[in-house]
């Protein structure tokens, strides 16, 4: 009976030693395997209390009793926590890698210490610890390697010109709106989505970046200083754009003035022909800048079917019209790309031919009609000036307003109640998601007609029964429900 107890306690470990090691995990790659990122700037702390520290707690103090809290309370309720999330875990090679090592060294722990009969109770936080910093060596040995094959690669393209676009808001944008211009003369490419890490844009270079490439257009992101550094360093682009700058992701660099410096590494390659620069960044004059601003867009018309406007080109006003384009802020992200193109030598009735062909970013503002609704999404825009336009957008529709929102994330209170006060002029219906802003909005919104839905799975069904055809429904940002 006693060795029967043993060797179900042995597996227990085991068990549970993985478990942990799952939770810890997908927090990590959550925020890009930052562990730093996971403790101290997590947007729900007290998950790592329940699904962590208590079990841990409770494993090296309850002995025998251990396994029916595990096997009755920890792995159901971890189980529903993962069945929840909105962005689970992808087992890409690093995740497997951690887990093999994390696996190979419970076991063989335990191995030795039902050898020597010497451990009383089986380790927890040692394979953890050790498969951590192991996996970490492991990771940046190859990223190492990963980065000099990107280097070579980049370097064995005849001609390429690397475009680098960075910024607090539109750099997605501003990269697609490059891309498709640029496509319409020239072999050009843009790395998918929204990747813009070292990490995602080394992987793109090696497994994606087509040989005969002309123009390759990257976008580069940021959470801390040096960030864009180490991107620019790998990189060295011929030509970068930095788009508007603002308090995007604040709580991390703590400052504006930081984020501007951020920034501006983009200024270190060695090979840089020519920078744009949105006049929020700097106007420090330098003799390969050239800055773009809001002011420098004259006539301008932005509605539900698109945006229309003009701009100085040389002594001539030259008029841009983009049907399948909304918001008025993106007629200064799309300026910034006619410079671009221009500047690479296409002729202006080639970039006006190109700029009406532009399509609208998925996510971002996408206008799409069903069931007699119009729906706007906007969910991958978190800053406060491009939801205000969407909500501007909104109050031109004659029929009810909806709006989905979980509010700004990453934010201060003070820009989130500027978000409220808009929302409080246009909005029939209010769904706000998650529980990051619900506390805000239950005390500053004024629409009788509201919800908080911190279980985002229901918001299907609100929808099919608040909602009619002749209904305008915007979701402003998304937020996944880990913040």
């Amino acid at each position: 009976m006693q060795e029967l107890q043993n060797i179900l306690f042995l597996a227990t470990n085991v068990v549970f030693v993985l478990a942990l090691g799952f939770y810890l995990m997908t927090n990590l790659q959550w925020y890009n395997y930052k562990i730093e990122r996971v403790v101290l700037h997590h947007h729900k702390p007290l998950w790592h209390l329940f699904y962590f520290f208590i079990p841990l707690i409770l494993y090296y103090t309850t002995g025998k009793f251990f396994m029916i809290f595990f096997y009755f309370a920890y792995l159901p309720a971890l189980y529903l926590w993962h069945k929840r999330l909105d962005r689970k875990l992808v087992w890409t090679w690093r995740v497997k890698r951690f887990f093999i090592l994390l696996a190979l060294l419970v076991l063989f722990q335990d191995f030795l210490c039902t050898l020597k009969e010497a451990c009383k109770v089986y380790g927890v936080f040692l394979p953890i610890l050790i498969a951590y910093v192991g996996s970490n060596i492991i990771e940046k040995y190859l990223f190492t390697v990963y980065k000099k094959e990107a280097k070579k690669r980049l370097d064995s393209i005849q001609g390429l010109k690397i475009i680098e676009i960075t910024g607090s808001y539109g750099k997605t944008s501003i990269k697609n709106f490059i891309y498709s211009i640029l496509a319409q003369k020239f072999n050009t490419y843009m790395t998918p989505r929204s990747v813009n890490t070292l990490g995602g844009i080394v992987k793109d270079i090696n497994e994606s970046l087509p040989e005969d490439t002309h123009f390759y257009v990257v976008e580069a992101g940021a959470r801390q200083r040096g960030d864009i550094y180490e991107i620019t360093t790998l990189l060295n682009p011929h030509c970068v754009v930095v788009g508007k700058v603002g308090p995007a992701h604040i709580e991390y660099f703590k400052s504006l003035e930081n984020i501007v410096r951020t920034k501006l590494e983009v200024m270190a390659s060695k090979r840089l022909e020519k920078a744009f620069i949105h006049c929020s960044v700097t106007n420090e004059p330098h003799e390969k800048v050239e800055f773009f601003c809001d002011d420098d867009i004259l006539d301008l018309h932005a509605d539900l079917d698109g945006i229309r406007f003009s701009v100085k080109i040389g002594d001539k006003e030259v008029r841009f019209e983009v049907p399948g384009i909304l918001g008025a802020f993106q007629a200064t992200n799309i300026y910034a790309a006619i410079k671009v193109a221009l500047f690479y030598d296409m002729s202006i009735e080639e970039v006006q031919q190109a700029v009406r062909k532009l399509r609208p970013i998925e996510h971002r503002l996408q206008k799409i009609t069903a069931g007699g609704k119009i729906i706007l999404d906007d969910g991958f825009n978190g800053n406060l000036d491009g939801m205000k336009e969407a909500i501007r957008l909104c109050s031109l529709h004659a029929g009810r307003k909806v709006i989905v929102t979980p509010g700004l994330v990453e934010s201060t209170p003070e820009l989130n109640e500027e978000l409220i006060e808009a929302i409080n002029e246009v909005f029939d219906i209010v769904i706000v998601t998650g529980k990051l802003n619900a506390e805000l909005f239950k005390k500053r919104l004024n629409v009788a007609n509201h919800y908080i839905l911190t279980n985002k799975s229901k918001l299907q069904d609100l929808l099919a029964a608040q909602t009619k055809e002749g209904d305008i429904i915007l979701f402003a940002n998304d937020a996944p429900n880990f913040i």
